[in-house]
């Protein structure tokens, strides 16, 4: 069985190909990826594969029996971009895919639900045989924030008391592995989380603890929330996208506790504190 990988030089498609290589060294998955040449020393078949450039997706796409669509890093341009890959497979004869969807994208308050709702439709319309995969936050989503919480002495957000069920981005690479080496996931939805949710001033409680200083979860208003991260230097839109995505967290949009995940991967979920110790470590 031949596998593809969608995005296979992004974070979460780099981590599903190793996930493949642990489950099956001699497994030799396709990496498909806008810039292919950045991994020509890997030793994984790299095809050029630009969401943008409907041209070469078919053609990227023969032989491949089974594609992981990791979703497009693009918001605004996902559906459209999904949907060719999806037309594109069919032309290819592919014969499964699997795709990287929203926890809980029917029902989600987040601004991020549409597209993956769209393509959720496009999928099940194109007649192919598929799985969806409704991943929720990586927990690397908050601990990118633990240097600035060091160094600022303040865990800032606009999540409130919403509980948050995140788990590493690893352990959904591990579960998107398992679901394309594996049979029986066909016409399957999985709602994905971490074993555990914690709150945002539960997260600051375990920084505190591991860094051995003082570091309070400081809950603002949406606007002011967006406004400080401007003024750290993220683009408008993004600041805006992410103060929104933490009002969404305060309506438990990101809490979860049927445990799919972790039974997709055969262990718990990485817990938040190993989560914090690792970002820590990469603080120095």
């Amino acid at each position: 069985m031949t596998i593809a990988i969608t995005g296979a030089t992004g974070a979460l498609g780099q981590l599903i190909l190793a996930s493949l290589a642990a489950r099956d060294p001699s497994a030799a998955p396709v990496a498909l990826a806008r810039s292919p040449e950045r991994l020509a020393q890997t030793g994984v078949e790299a095809r050029r594969f630009d969401y943008d450039d409907e041209g070469s997706l078919a053609p990227a796409l023969r032989g491949v029996e089974t594609l992981m669509l990791v979703s497009s890093s693009e918001v605004g341009k996902r559906e459209a971009q999904h949907r060719a890959v999806i037309a594109a497979a069919r032309e290819a004869g592919v014969r499964r895919i699997v795709y990287t969807s929203l926890l809980h994208a029917d029902r989600s308050p987040l601004s991020l639900a549409g597209e993956h709702l769209a393509t959720e439709a496009a999928l099940k319309a194109s007649g192919l045989p598929h799985t969806i995969l409704r991943n929720g936050w990586y927990t690397e989503n908050y601990t990118a924030s633990v240097p600035p919480a060091v160094s600022h002495g303040a865990f800032i957000g606009s999540a409130g008391q919403g509980r948050i069920a995140s788990a590493a981005r690893r352990d959904y690479a591990e579960a998107a592995a398992a679901v394309l080496a594996e049979s029986g996931h066909d016409s399957r939805t999985y709602e994905l989380a971490g074993d555990d949710a914690y709150t945002l001033a539960d997260l600051a409680a375990e920084l505190s603890r591991q860094s051995g200083r003082e570091i309070p979860y400081v809950d603002m208003p949406e606007a002011d929330y967006a406004a400080a991260l401007a003024g750290a230097g993220l683009p408008a839109s993004l600041a805006q996208a992410i103060a929104s995505y933490d009002t969404g967290a305060r309506q438990n949009a990101l809490f979860d506790d049927g445990r799919a995940l972790s039974r997709l991967i055969g262990r718990p979920t990485t817990p938040l504190s190993a989560s914090i110790a690792e970002a820590l470590r990469q603080t120095g």
